[in-house]
């Protein structure tokens, strides 16, 4: 199975490109990362390869190696992330109101949700 590192991948759009161990350029669509899964520039990956329309295709992308982030040595303070929390649960205690009136959150409402919530789980992972 061949490896490579993201080059990029943009999780709005959906795709990126990765740069295979052999030299070429992959196309990466979000479809074939694992459900719930997204990828970092740097991450290396191992993937099956189709030939599509445009070129290589990457599919079945299992991630490896996370990239090395400089966050975890920036780790905010038990007292800050103690804050954050309290602040998230405010937030999702709010969702969790209009869920019970029967409304989901509007897309863009909804995206910064989930956002915020992936970057506490990521405070707090460390």
């Amino acid at each position: 199975m061949p490896t490579g590192r993201v080059k990029w991948f943009d999780a709005e759009r959906g795709f990126g490109f990765i740069a295979a161990e052999d030299g070429d350029e992959v196309f990466l669509h979000a479809s074939a990362l694992p459900a719930g899964t997204t990828v970092s520039p740097g991450a290396k990956v191992e993937f099956g390869v189709a030939d599509g329309r445009r070129g290589k295709q990457a599919l079945s992308v299992r991630v490896v190696q996370a990239p090395a982030t400089v966050t975890s040595g920036t780790r905010r303070g038990p007292e800050d992330m103690a804050v954050v929390v309290e602040d998230l649960i405010r937030l999702l205690d709010g969702v969790s109101n209009q869920l019970h009136r029967g409304r989901y959150p509007d897309r863009s409402a909804g995206r910064k949700v989930a956002t915020v919530l992936r970057r506490v789980a990521d405070d707090l992972e460390g």
